[in-house]
């Protein structure tokens, strides 16, 4: 069965109430049961996470060396800001997907630059809670536990 570590940035906790016009009304809850259950369906096992602390998304990513057949990371505004966040990316040897609920590049010019893209194997941006959907299924035919 793989293993898939699910990572969620800062804010994404308010999800549901945060400028609900941009990223929804699900809320991370929701955003988390459909990745389980999208898991069991593709024999999956994921272990999903959240934190408003760069540190505690560095510490969870160095911990997932061993043991994790993929990462799927949503670092929210990290994304844009933490190189702290790339490195700890740079020390897996299983591909990262890198998802995010808008599309970051049809919004602010800060927000065009991603830190987590260039050590993506695939990028889902602009879909919604669909991308992390499509970021499990990538995974799933892209290896083989």
């Amino acid at each position: 069965m793989m293993r898939i570590l699910i990572l969620n940035g800062p804010n994404l906790n308010m999800l549901g109430r945060r400028e609900p016009d941009i990223y929804g009304h699900q809320t991370l809850a929701d955003i988390e049961a459909l990745c389980r259950d999208t898991a069991i369906r593709l024999g999956q096992e994921v272990d999903f996470r959240q934190s408003n602390h760069e540190g505690e998304l560095v510490t969870w990513i160095q911990q997932a060396v061993e043991g994790i057949d993929g990462v799927i990371i949503n670092a929210a505004a990290y994304t844009h800001t933490s190189v702290a966040i790339h490195d700890a990316l740079k020390l897996l040897s299983v591909p990262v997907i890198e998802v995010h609920l808008s599309n970051p590049k049809e919004r602010e010019a800060f927000r065009h630059i991603s830190y987590i893209e260039p050590l993506a194997a695939a990028l889902f941006a602009g879909e919604g809670a669909r991308g992390y959907v499509k970021a499990l299924e990538f995974l799933s035919t892209s290896q083989n536990p």
